[in-house]
């Protein structure tokens, strides 16, 4: 079930009141060089980011170049520069993407440099636009992106994700509160949930993250040739892909370098056979996704693929999401979040996937991570796809979980309860 916003009073009240706020935005920034990256001496580091976000950023610089960064390269965003595209733009204009700068982002994870995405863009900035033209932007880029995409998805190098609070973004999660106050509220949600209103972050990270890899380590072991998630709306079983693996947390990219790719970060999760889902599904939250609405999605799955799809609001975005290619009608991920995380308990819907699917568990239709998968080294994209690893220009988190979802492990036949009512149930 879908929690309310919080009270004005509980929003306005400080993280903490050991540290100021330009002190927690210092200790965030320090968060993702230090546990996020973990930025290597003489690593270059390229940044993507909203404009809201340069004091954030120039704190990120300062301490990736104390961390030993050789350079550090940021390209900014800008929502009214994103919808004067859509709104003066030609119409042919929308099946082209700047591949002259995805082909120097790529080159740039070849040649080793480091990711970091800061996200806090306005939920949903296109949702009066063309889906036509939102789909058709999105393929593009999507195509122009690939080669990147595939180096991420392939964990080549240490990457992260953080947020920063941004006027637009705020004023939605928190509608009811002045611009000043949601700015406030959203950055306490923020501080809170990346952990950095503790009095020794690193160490909670470190601590955190042994947690994940203790529950990452028993379904690994475990080795379940299914899942199975029951409750309103939702019967579906996802087959687990052959030599899959679970993650979670802190894990080694294939650089050598231990890196935390999402901040905040709740899930486990791994790689699903991309022809082994059955059943049918229901969304527990909304998906603001590249700046449009999706709520209550519905699906159904035969033999791995979506046959029917259905939402309440932007079925028209879905559709042609899930027209991108075949694998895009297919799921890449499935990812388990116990209802009682502290960004669900917080009782906040943030509109951003980077929060709410830590606050619930979720499936991703589309791009499947081969670094959930054991021995791939070498492996083909064929060999990866008859192991059941999805292909596809898209990757995008939807949310399942909640507090009237059951779910059971199926191996060899037999089941094993693993979460009721959304709780986990097993050591």
């Amino acid at each position: 079930m879908r929690k309310m916003n919080p009270t004005h009073r509980e929003s306005n009240v400080p993280v903490s009141s050991h540290f100021s706020h330009e002190q927690l935005l210092d200790r965030l920034a320090e968060v993702a060089v230090r546990i996020g990256l973990n930025v290597q001496p003489g690593q270059q580091l390229l940044i993507t980011a909203p404009l809201d976000a340069v004091p954030l950023i120039r704190r990120i610089t300062e301490h990736a170049y104390k961390a030993g960064s050789s350079l550090v390269t940021t390209f900014y965003a800008d929502d009214e520069a994103t919808l004067a595209r859509y709104m003066y733009a030609s119409d042919d204009a929308f099946d082209i993407a700047p591949t002259w700068m995805a082909d120097g982002i790529a080159r740039a994870f070849r040649e080793g440099a480091a990711r970091m995405a800061i996200t806090g863009a306005n939920p949903t900035l296109l949702a009066e636009q063309n889906p036509e033209r939102i789909a058709r932007a999105n393929k593009a880029n999507s195509k122009a992106n690939r080669p990147a995409m595939e180096l991420i998805t392939q964990f080549a190098v240490n990457w992260n994700i953080i947020a920063c609070a941004t006027p637009a973004w705020a004023m939605q999660v928190f509608p009811d509160l002045s611009e000043k106050d949601a700015l406030a509220a959203l950055w306490n949600g923020i501080f809170k949930a990346s952990r950095v209103d503790q009095e020794d972050p690193v160490q909670a990270w470190k601590e955190h993250n042994a947690r994940l890899h203790a529950r990452a380590k028993y379904m690994d072991e475990t080795r379940f040739d299914a899942l199975h998630f029951s409750g309103p709306g939702t019967d579906l079983t996802v087959g687990l892909a052959d030599g899959h693996a679970w993650t979670g947390g802190a894990e080694k990219a294939l650089n050598g370098v231990v890196c935390n790719p999402n901040i905040p970060t709740e899930e486990i999760f791994t790689t699903p056979h991309c022809n082994r889902v059955d059943g049918h599904v229901s969304s527990t939250k909304p998906l603001f996704h590249q700046g449009s609405l999706i709520d209550e999605i519905s699906v159904t799955f035969e033999e791995g693929r979506i046959v029917e799809a259905h939402a309440s609001k932007g079925e028209n975005v879905l559709q042609r999401i899930l027209n991108t290619d075949d694998g895009a009608r297919r799921i890449g991920e499935v990812a388990l979040v116990p209802h009682s995380s502290p960004i669900s308990q917080s009782g906040i819907l943030y509109r951003n996937t980077l929060f709410d699917e830590n606050a619930s568990s979720h499936i991703a239709l589309g791009q499947a991570y081969t670094s959930c998968m054991h021995d791939v080294d070498g492996l083909s994209p064929e060999q990866l796809l008859k192991r059941g690893a999805n292909d596809s220009l898209i990757h995008i988190d939807w949310m399942i979980g909640s507090d009237q979802i059951d779910l059971d492990g199926i191996k060899d036949g037999n089941r094993t309860p693993l979460m009721r009512s959304g709780e986990w149930i097993t050591k």
